[in-house]
């Protein structure tokens, strides 16, 4: 059975996005199983995002990783990513989001259990980030994808040990009373999740302009994203 665009919207509004072209989540939600048994015309199916979603994915990933662990070499930082970025892990992830009720599959792939299939799964993650992506930019991304992989995202620091963010809002702090004689202010843009696993989206503001957003499980995670953000816009600025 189709799902209205609105339907799928509501589902993802749990992670504070909504598509202002409601097309891109429908062709990301599409698999190709049912785009070639519909006599309907007008549908994509989703192997297009599912390949830009895979670089989109990727450079998140991999910019996440770097700050995150700055004492990691080259190959550590490589097997983290390999880890988060793998198939189980984003077959988790849109099991979490219950992207299985929300795909369009063939009646073949219906009758294999698709919806369960970890395969179509994660492919249909990397297809959203893409949609989310050409919906709304890469900052859009950067902050749906963190926030969908934000348990595989905690799992790895509890396995990696005590490598912390490094302290960027003091870095920042030193920056801004250096160029502007003034301090960063940080707000609460939103709270989403249940308390057990609240997700926190902060954004920073130097002088009443927005410089960096940032997620995380805690605000102060979440501050400390939203500085690494403003210092990366500062240095190339």
């Amino acid at each position: 059975m189709a799902h209205s665009s609105r339907d799928t919207n509501e589902t993802l509004d749990t992670l504070g996005y909504v598509f202002r072209q409601p097309r891109l989540l429908e062709e990301a939600l599409t698999h190709k199983s049912h785009v070639n048994e519909s006599r309907e015309r007008g549908y994509r199916h989703n192997e297009r995002l599912e390949f830009l979603g895979d670089a989109v994915l990727a450079l998140i990933v991999s910019d996440y990783l770097a700050a995150s662990f700055p004492d990691s070499t080259e190959g550590e930082l490589s097997k983290l990513k390999a880890r988060l970025v793998s198939e189980i892990s984003l077959a988790r992830a849109a099991r979490r989001l219950n992207l299985g009720s929300r795909l369009r599959l063939g009646r073949g792939e219906e009758l294999t259990q698709g919806r369960e299939k970890s395969s179509l799964l994660a492919n249909a993650v990397e297809a959203l980030i893409a949609a989310v992506y050409l919906d709304g930019g890469l900052e859009a991304a950067r902050l749906f994808t963190l926030r969908t992989l934000m348990q595989e995202l905690e799992d790895l620091r509890e396995l990696e040990g005590p490598a912390a963010i490094q302290d960027y809002k003091t870095q920042l702090q030193e920056w801004c009373q250096k160029r502007f004689e003034t301090l960063p202010q940080y707000a609460t843009v939103r709270e989403t999740g249940p308390d057990h696993q609240k997700l926190f989206e902060v954004k920073l503001m130097v002088r009443g302009e927005v410089l960096g957003v940032g997620v995380g499980r805690s605000k102060k995670e979440a501050e400390q994203m939203a500085a690494k953000q403003a210092l990366e816009q500062a240095s190339h600025s």
